[in-house]
């Protein structure tokens, strides 16, 4: 059909001519609201962005002579991160004299998986890279910690329906 002819269809039903397929030969148009048409575009945007899992990655720094309020502080904030659903990467940095004694580094490592494996699992076991042993931490409680059975939540025990009065 001739531009023209659509211009006119379009102007007649109050409505706009948007091209389609501009490559395509002969181009396809569609006689259509545009402006309704874009809106409807933008809320789907604006529902996949919702849907979409925002989660980041945040570091945690070990060194192998932490202190144990240190240690609590810094596995607090773990927790914390992991609660709201970001993945944690725990490092360990030894400095000096320490790189000779690595067995400690992979030993605090090896209690922050403990201490943590009621909220998390972890994705990535400690590896060492140069001066660094680093570990991925994920949400969700490891497979051999005690949870709930499958299919109720942890504390979803069977409690009676409530009566009516």
């Amino acid at each position: 059909m001739p531009t023209y002819e659509a211009l006119t269809r379009a102007r007649h039903a109050g409505l706009d001519l948007v091209e389609i397929a501009p490559t395509a030969q002969p181009p396809v148009c569609r006689i259509m609201d545009f402006g309704k048409y874009k809106f409807e575009l933008a809320k789907k945007e604006k529902d996949a962005r919702k849907h979409q899992s925002n989660q980041r990655i945040k570091e945690v720094k070990f060194h192998p002579n932490v202190e144990e309020h240190d240690y609590n502080t810094k596995l607090r904030q773990i927790r914390q991160f992991i609660e709201e659903g970001h993945r944690v990467k725990a490092s360990l940095m030894f400095r000096g004299r320490e790189q000779a004694h690595k067995e400690i580094g992979h030993q605090l490592m090896r209690r922050v998986m403990k201490d943590i494996e009621d909220v998390a699992r972890t994705e990535r076991s400690p590896e060492e890279m140069g001066r660094f042993i680093f570990m991925m931490i994920t949400p969700g409680a490891s497979r051999k910690a005690g949870g709930a059975p499958e299919g109720k939540p942890a504390g979803q025990a069977h409690r009676p329906a409530p009566q009516p009065r």
